[in-house]
């Protein structure tokens, strides 16, 4: 793809993410996909996001900025919702959430095969302060 294609991709991958539609985000994942520091697989990504969005069920992703280059696509986002469902364990809270989240993606064929970023942690600081 080009920079530009891959710009547009993105755009289509966050909505896409932000419509919790998890059979869609699937389709944008490879089998395989590799994520630093995490289970790999789509079948793992898919879980997490299952779980997010259990616990924060207005969860929205923001772009802020995009850089794509050959296969690769680096963003900062701007995510939050409404802590109103159990996640990682942790009971409703009904606090808002609003974190920065940074993310590098490679991209084969239309489908992420390798991702890394800012992780669950920041979230995570804001429902246990």
């Amino acid at each position: 793809m080009e920079p530009w294609e891959l710009h547009g991709w993105f755009d289509d991958f966050v909505d896409t993410c932000n419509r919790h539609d998890l059979a869609a985000i699937r389709d944008l994942l490879d089998p395989g996909v590799r994520r630093a520091h995490l289970p790999a697989g789509a079948d793992a990504w898919i879980d997490d996001l299952a779980d997010l969005f259990h616990g924060f069920p207005d969860w929205r992703w923001k772009t802020i900025q995009v850089v794509a280059e050959d296969d690769r696509i680096a963003a900062h986002l701007r995510a939050g919702g409404t802590h109103a469902g159990v996640w990682r364990g942790i009971p409703p809270t009904r606090r808002h959430v609003n974190v920065a989240e940074f993310l590098f993606l490679r991209i084969t064929a239309g489908r992420v095969v390798a991702v890394t970023g800012s992780g669950d942690e920041a979230v995570q600081a804001h429902l246990t302060d």
